[in-house]
């Protein structure tokens, strides 16, 4: 159990939250949401013992193994599979300590060595880390590549895998999904959902968070709060609370008469296909949670684009690829205005890089490329983040985009992407990512583009932005081509998937539910191909080992399984309790003798509690020692 009472976290003089109080259980799976600088990287800093308590007080079991992802990866020259093992710090420790023994030709302490090393896994550990690395999309050829040949972004890939190789306890994941593809982070959460350790996730992505967590700690305006349920249960409890504020009512009621709009005049149009079908049903869903984001610092839409010729851009059997390599080959697509289109594929099938010919920033390596004398493009890709002058100010990057324009109402514009007062004058240099880009979209928007290629648009931006731009987009008259691993703007922006997958770019029928059967099926094969390569004796000898060590830990494994039960017990009751308690009319004088029996039963359920849970520290122990 983490316990924090009464903390106050600061950065310097600023104070990010103060007096909060709340418990994480083991097993739970906890999202941290919040705007960015809030303190969520703090309070995993302080999980970590890397940032002190200006007041309060934290807790935890003592001997909790924590793992994190690293935020730096050293060019070592070690292979990745080597350097993903790592993460389990206690198989590693081991191997040194049956290699000293092997070295002092201690037979006995090697026998005992090779026991715990089964005991913890450690003979299939190259399996495990071959798993973990197949599913965050590296190659069996790459495992045995040197750490210092991948890019960055790989190697933030390894960081991940060797977080999640580690044992631990506690898994702390600070947006995991960023460097990661749509295949990628389907593979994370199903892993995520089966971790059986204690989860805190700070992530923007909300399908992610909806998926994998049961609580969420939520940090505003220097306050941080636990809520019980995943993200969509937030929402709908946030938007209560903030529906009851007077100065919120009149936003709420325009933001939700928009969402109704669209989802009408969307009705109006689609078919019963399964795509249309479900992007009504996120529309609505949309609607339903406006009011949780009645006080979102965004405001913006996109403006009527001009002209719009029908195409607006067509490719006609274009190979595309780099030199020799075509990643594609023969694809044909016409783009009317009104597509939508979601593009999905395995990593490194060549996305990217129909979106870069569709920009005609690449050539097709054959074909043609077909586009009307009035398009207007606007592409966003994450190397435009770098192009950014970043010396200037995000009112010199809109002046150089229209020298006619006011500087008030430039101002005014900038304003609904959040970049208020001193901030449109202040250099690019030292914004974070998700300003940046945030920067880029604000440009895109004021162009005016009647087509819309966007490649990963959402990475760096928080939820409230992310929210804001599906908003937006729904509204857009223009055509959008869209590459993104945030499964809720594919739902609420696009009607149409076009698979690119095994050199073809072509239709996909049905909807990212059956996307990921379709990647569950592909995936079938390679973790067979990797469950084979371990020899069948190894695999008779595991089974025998595993059923004496059961055997062995039955009585523990049964003594901590009956703390866990009457913890989870009393928990549940110490929640439903607290909820009475906070009923107001529960303080009614014809309600007395009600209050008095709540208030006794608490008492001895919150004794009762603390009782399960020091004899679920006490298994816990037990079990350690023995392993010892």
């Amino acid at each position: 159990m983490l316990n924090f009472k009464n903390i106050s976290l600061r950065r310097g003089v600023r104070v990010l939250f103060a007096n909060a109080s709340f418990t994480i259980h083991k097993g739970q799976k906890v999202g941290v949401t919040g705007a960015n600088g809030v303190g969520k990287s703090s309070l995993f800093a302080l999980l970590r013992n890397e940032l002190h308590l200006d007041e309060g007080d934290f807790s935890m079991p003592p001997g909790l193994e924590i793992a994190h992802v690293a935020q730096e990866t050293p060019a070592v020259g070690c292979s990745a599979i080597d350097y993903v093992i790592d993460g389990d710090r206690e198989l590693r420790r081991l191997q040194q300590q049956l290699t000293a023994a092997e070295q002092a030709d201690d037979g006995l302490k090697q026998a005992q060595l090779h026991a715990m090393l089964d005991t913890v896994g450690g003979y299939s550990a190259q399996a495990r880390a071959s798993r973990l690395m197949s599913g965050l999309g590296f190659t069996a050829d790459q495992e045995q590549n040197p750490v210092s040949s991948f890019s960055g972004g790989w190697r933030m890939r390894l960081n991940l895998a060797q977080a999640l190789m580690c044992r631990s306890d506690v898994l702390l994941l600070d947006e995991p999904t960023n460097h990661l593809d749509l295949d990628a982070v389907i593979w994370l959460q199903d892993w995520l959902c089966k971790y059986p350790g204690t989860l805190l996730l700070i992530s923007h992505d909300r399908d992610f968070l909806d998926a994998i967590t049961d609580h969420i700690v939520h940090i505003e305006q220097g306050k941080a709060e636990i809520y019980t349920g995943n993200y969509s249960a937030f929402e709908t409890m946030r938007a209560e609370k903030l529906a009851q504020q007077q100065s919120a009512y009149l936003k709420q009621q325009r933001e939700i008469a928009h969402m109704q709009s669209f989802v009408d005049r969307f009705k109006a149009k689609a078919t019963k296909a399964r795509q249309a079908q479900s992007r009504i049903k996120a529309l609505e869903r949309m609607e339903l949670i406006a009011q949780a984001h009645v006080d979102s610092p965004f405001d913006f839409s996109f403006p009527t684009p001009g002209r719009m010729p029908n195409p607006l851009l067509r490719l006609d059997k274009a190979d595309i690829g780099y030199g020799q390599k075509r990643v594609i080959e023969q694809a044909s697509l016409s783009i009317s205005p009104g597509d939508r289109i979601g593009l999905l594929g395995p990593n490194g099938a060549g996305k990217s890089s129909l979106i870069k010919v569709l920009a005609g920033t690449m050539p097709p390596l054959s074909g043609t490329r077909l586009d009307a004398d009035a398009l207007r493009i606007g592409y966003f890709a994450q190397h435009q983040l770098e192009q950014l002058r970043v010396d200037e100010s995000p009112l010199w990057h809109l002046q150089k985009l229209d020298n006619q324009a006011t500087e008030k109402d430039l101002r005014n514009f900038l304003g609904g992407f959040d970049f208020q007062g001193d901030k449109v004058l202040e250099p690019v240099k030292p914004f974070s990512g998700g300003e940046k880009a945030r920067l880029v979209l604000a440009m895109l928007v004021y162009q005016n583009p009647n087509l819309l290629l966007l490649d990963e648009p959402t990475n760096h931006l928080d939820l409230e932005m992310r929210h804001a731009l599906s908003v937006a987009l729904q509204d857009y008259e223009g055509a959008i081509v869209v590459v993104s691993h945030d499964r809720h703007l594919l739902r609420s922006v696009t009607d149409q998937l076009l698979l690119v997958a095994d050199g073809k770019a072509q239709p996909f029928d049905g909807d990212l539910d059956d996307y990921r059967l379709w990647l569950a099926e592909q995936k079938k094969g390679e973790e067979k191909a990797v469950a084979d390569a371990a020899p069948a004796v190894s695999r008779k000898d595991q089974r025998k080992l595993d059923a004496e060590r059961r055997q062995k830990f039955k009585p523990l494994f049964d003594a901590l399984k009956k703390a866990e039960q009457a913890v989870e017990k009393y928990h549940a009751e110490q929640r439903q309790l607290e909820q009475q308690l906070a009923d107001p009319a529960i303080y009614a004088d014809s309600e007395k003798e009600r209050l008095k029996k709540l208030m006794e039963r608490k008492a001895q359920v919150d004794k009762a509690l603390d009782e399960a849970e020091a004899a679920w520290m006490e298994a816990e122990e037990r079990i350690e020692e023995t392993k010892l």
